[in-house]
């Protein structure tokens, strides 16, 4: 898609893009015309991905890069302008979770679900800044509604989500002078490979066309991320968009 609503021309790099909605929104960007960096922890699950993109006629490039690593981080960042020139758009997508109640959460569990999320946000986005700032860049943050609500058994998730949230509003703050938006995008379930194992629930049986659902496609979430990358979105500057269906509400009290 071109024009207003497209990506064309534009340099995108993609955490934790071997699956799900981060290969979804890697996948949809090379589509609509940008060069694509796709990265998570495995070489060898990134390189399927690029290859795919490669094979489409769209340009891609894999690099492993764990976002803990500062350093790691700093050579995708370089890796990324050394191909391509710049960059226009970075999407924090990496992300790791596992259920447990707080009190068996121990202080390891804590931190490498916080170090992933949260702190290779930081570590990403930084890292990036001055590339982003040259020539005005978008940065979009993936978060959860677990971090806007919390979650039973996902409180150190739902913490890191939502400093993310955060993260988004007070950065979109401090570098909208520099011609830089920041946004975010907070998913419900999503059919993820992940979700799919847990839930039982298949991509295939889900309907777009169906409003009354909780559950969605990676592919959705890529839409809102390419609205979130393409100058239709001018307008919108520290927002965190919820993808989630149908809100859950209170019922009716008795009378």
């Amino acid at each position: 898609m071109s024009g207003r609503f497209g990506v064309e021309r534009q340099v995108a790099i993609v955490t934790g893009a071997s699956s799900g909605i981060g290969r979804a929104i890697a996948e949809r960007f090379a589509e609509g015309g940008a060069s694509v960096v796709v990265c998570s922890r495995e070489q060898d699950n990134v390189d399927p991905v690029a290859e795919k993109i490669e094979e489409s006629g769209g340009n891609a490039l894999a690099v492993k890069c764990d976002v803990t690593d500062r350093g790691a981080v700093e050579a995708l960042v370089e890796a990324t302008v050394e191909e391509f020139g710049g960059i226009d758009c970075l999407v924090n997508n990496a992300g790791a979770s596992f259920m447990a109640g707080f009190d068996d959460i121990s202080e390891n569990g804590w931190q490498t679900i916080v170090d992933i999320n949260l702190h290779g946000t930081y570590h990403c986005t930084q890292a990036a800044g001055e590339h982003l700032k040259d020539g005005g860049g978008t940065v979009i943050n993936l978060a959860s509604v677990a971090g806007q609500r919390g979650s039973p058994y996902m409180s150190h998730y739902g913490a890191a989500k939502a400093g993310i949230i955060n993260l988004t509003t007070t950065l979109s703050a401090e570098w909208a002078g520099e011609g830089v938006r920041v946004n975010c995008i907070a998913p419900g379930f999503v059919a993820t490979p992940g979700v799919e194992s847990q839930m039982g629930v298949s991509a295939e049986n889900i309907d777009r066309g169906d409003v009354e659902r909780r559950i969605g496609l990676s592919e959705e979430i890529a839409d809102i991320a390419q609205f979130l990358a393409s100058p239709a979105s001018s307008y919108v500057v520290g927002e965190t968009i919820t993808a989630g269906g149908v809100p859950r509400v209170e019922e009716s009290p008795e009378v």
